[in-house]
């Protein structure tokens, strides 16, 4: 029997639970948000490639979350997602990435002490980080207990 997360609404709930301290969840803010500027600066350094490249990015993402991770996540899904968009930009789009897993993991290692999913669900992991700033995004999950704030806690 394989103890690994099936489906993506129960990741989400472990993912929050992985992130308790608002200093963690302030760390990958900080480092998802460099990540999008770095995007930016390499839309605007190859115009015309760039977001070719961030095309093919979001066919394996999208293809890799289909899939879903229930078993292993498929290496050629996570490869494309970081070789193709550094072709088109070998610069900015690597030290985006760089400044954003330094961020989250001081925040996994250092504050939250415990392991990163993305090891073992990168994809999910990626997809759980975005919800998780987007919510940010809207004034909520700064302070408290995140699964409480959305309203994911059992009783």
């Amino acid at each position: 029997m394989s103890d690994r997360i099936t489906t993506f609404d129960e990741f989400w709930k472990h993912y929050l639970h992985e992130h308790r301290d608002p200093r963690s969840r302030w760390l990958h803010f900080v480092g998802s948000t460099g990540w999008m500027t770095s995007l930016g600066i390499s839309a605007a350094l190859n115009p015309v490639y760039f977001p070719l490249a961030l095309g093919g990015f979001a066919l394996a993402l999208g293809h890799g979350l289909k899939a879903g991770e229930g078993e292993r996540p498929r290496l050629e899904n996570i490869a494309a997602m970081i070789v193709i968009p550094s072709l088109a930009s070998p610069v900015a789009f690597p030290a985006g990435v760089v400044f954003a897993y330094a961020n989250a993991w001081f925040g996994h290692f250092v504050i939250e002490k415990n392991r990163p999913a993305t090891f073992k669900y990168p994809l999910w992991s990626f997809a759980c980080d975005l919800l998780m700033v987007s919510h940010m995004l809207r004034g909520r999950l700064w302070t408290g207990d995140p699964l409480q704030e959305l309203g994911l806690a059992t009783a």
